[in-house]
């Protein structure tokens, strides 16, 4: 495993923990709801986070730059210059917080050449934390919590029992029941922020299909957990989702499976790919 990675990856984690902890603090009070432009919710947690977060990154690694879903986006002609940087969504989850069911989630990733190498998906009401790393050589996906650190592995999906598939809590769309349609067997379960690739990452689900508007930052430390623990994270014509390769930063469609091996490009044929 490249020690640099390992040492930027609980760098990540400390990071991403003192920003949950001062989540929590808020979350535990009252707090106001504000609206975005696009009718998002964002809160004072959602504020905090990111200014912990920019700040403890910026300082650590001055050299890499650092993308946040709540700080500017910058132009894509500086962008398409950078070969790694930060990729932060510091509340993935408002919509559960200003719920209070506790499916939020810091996420902060590391981006090379297009790639998630450092993933890195905390759950402050959950006192958990996924943490991904991969290199060209080698990977390791692990879950920390108070039961200690438990290593992750994806798994084969069921032969002769339903598969699960992991939806969104609040984004469901008709693209992702008319995929349910396709299936063989199969039941659902709900979740909210990225925790629902981290339930494929662990091996409690088979895939989490996401077909509607997401940005980058809400998918990058995941993806990186998922890939790392043995599986992938694919567009709908089966290519890997990549980063930074576009003016904007929203994602096409996109599923993340547990058993790539898994025949999912025949139910997946004429699917369209909703480019943004």
């Amino acid at each position: 495993m490249d020690e640099t990675l390992d040492t930027l990856a609980e760098a990540a984690v400390k990071i991403a923990e003192a920003a949950g902890r001062e989540i929590l603090s808020i979350y535990a009070a009252d707090f106001d709801v504000e609206r975005k432009a696009d009718d998002s919710p964002l809160t004072a947690a959602d504020r905090a986070a990111h200014t912990r977060i920019n700040d403890a990154l910026t300082s650590k690694t001055p050299d890499i730059p650092v993308i946040s879903e709540e700080g500017g986006i910058p132009d894509a002609d500086i962008r398409r210059q950078w070969t790694r940087y930060w990729l932060v969504d510091p509340l993935d989850g408002t919509r559960e917080f200003v719920k209070r069911n506790g499916e939020f989630t810091v996420n902060i990733a590391l981006i090379d050449h297009g790639r998630p190498v450092i993933g890195v998906v905390h759950a402050p009401v959950l006192s958990r934390t996924y943490v991904g790393v991969q290199s060209l050589q080698s990977a390791r996906a692990e879950r920390r919590d108070t039961n200690g650190t438990t290593p992750l592995a994806t798994r084969a999906v069921p032969d002769g029992a339903p598969m699960t598939l992991v939806v969104s809590r609040s984004h469901r769309s008709p693209a992702v029941d008319a995929l349910l349609e396709r299936l063989p067997d199969y039941e659902t379960t709900s979740m909210g922020s990225s925790l629902k690739f981290c339930l494929v990452a662990e091996g409690s689900a088979d895939a989490y299909p996401r077909f509607g508007p997401t940005s980058e930052w809400d998918s990058g430390a995941a993806q990186c957990i998922v890939e790392a623990a043995g599986g992938a994270v694919i567009r709908t014509d089966g290519s890997p989702l990549r980063y930074n390769t576009k003016a904007s930063t929203l994602n096409p469609d996109f599923l993340a499976l547990g058993d790539p091996n898994w025949p999912w490009a025949e139910h997946l044929a004429g699917f369209p790919l909703e480019e943004r």
